[in-house]
């Protein structure tokens, strides 16, 4: 299991269906509006130590 940078959330990187590579890392999502928010900032979601608020409705 990994963490969901924006929301929190713990996905299982086998089997989750959203995730995105940023310079060389893949990054796991909950849902589409967590993938869509960290690519907008990236370097916001990999830089905040503490979680933000639920945004997709899967936490």
């Amino acid at each position: 299991m990994v963490k969901d940078l924006v929301c929190g959330m713990d996905v299982d990187e086998k089997t989750v269906k959203h995730k995105t590579a940023y310079q060389g890392q893949t990054y796991y999502f909950c849902a589409p509006g967590c993938k869509i928010a960290f690519e907008k900032n990236p370097k916001k979601y990999i830089n905040d130590s503490s979680k933000n608020s639920c945004c997709c409705g899967h936490c």
